[in-house]
């Protein structure tokens, strides 16, 4: 009995410590608790201290870089569906796009969610970035958050580019030929770069798994560590206010 006593004892001990470890200050009764735990609180901290209401309202931000995150966290929440029942390879990748859309439980809706979110997310950075522009938002001190923004669209296009590769139908496999034999026009870098993409002279197995691993895992995880230094720009520079 005391044997099981000491370890109640103990995992409460663990349990609490825990707690204790994410709830470092208690509820906030006080101003002194509040600020503390406004302080060291990620989620509220990330957010600027103060901003005009203007600069926030609707009719002028659009809430197009919040919608073109959530369309992200969309995206990833779909694909980590779809990731258990794709392989990337040329014998299984078409076979398992049918699967997913006639026969597995859900399989068509979550990979319409991801189809469409992809959609989507390209058009909202892309007005993002043309409302920046257009209001001034780029200006001093915001230069290098606008060059951080340019990279994000073009992580986005490339996203949307190597995920077409991967349903492997005729379309897909003929778009990205012409896509990879417009790159190796480009000056100097031009070939080397269509074979680095392709792993080869052909569209084939070396290049559904360079498109599926840059789609799933490179590109994605560029994006995200680049999306963190965005959103702390944001926080150090503060909103822009327009013209």
């Amino acid at each position: 009995m005391r044997l099981v006593r000491a370890a109640f004892d103990e995992i409460y001990a663990l349990l609490a410590q825990m707690v204790s470890s994410l709830f470092r200050h208690g509820l906030p009764l006080t101003d002194k608790i509040a600020a503390r735990t406004a302080l060291t609180n990620f989620v509220l901290h990330i957010h600027p201290v103060r901003v005009r209401r203007s600069w926030i309202r609707m009719s002028y931000t659009l809430c197009l870089g919040g919608l073109s995150f959530f369309l992200f966290i969309v995206l990833t929440v779909t694909g980590l569906y779809l990731m258990f029942y794709y392989v990337p390879s040329t014998g299984h990748a078409f076979q398992d796009m049918r699967d997913l859309q006639f026969v597995i439980t859900f399989g068509g809706v979550v990979r319409n969610m991801h189809r469409w979110a992809a959609h989507l997310m390209v058009i909202t950075v892309w007005l993002h970035m043309a409302r920046v522009f257009l209001t001034g938002s780029y200006k001093k001190p915001r230069e290098f958050n606008w060059a951080i923004g340019t990279t994000l669209l073009l992580i986005t296009l490339l996203l949307s580019f190597t995920g077409y590769l991967l349903p492997w139908d005729q379309l897909s496999i003929w778009a990205v030929t012409v896509g990879t034999n417009m790159a190796r026009y480009a000056p100097i870098a031009g070939p080397f770069t269509r074979y680095l993409l392709l792993g080869g002279t052909v569209v084939g197995d070396n290049a559904l798994l360079r498109f599926y691993v840059l789609h799933v895992v490179g590109l994605p995880l560029f994006g995200f560590l680049l999306m963190v230094v965005h959103f702390w720009r944001v926080r150090k520079d503060g909103f822009s206010g327009g013209l």
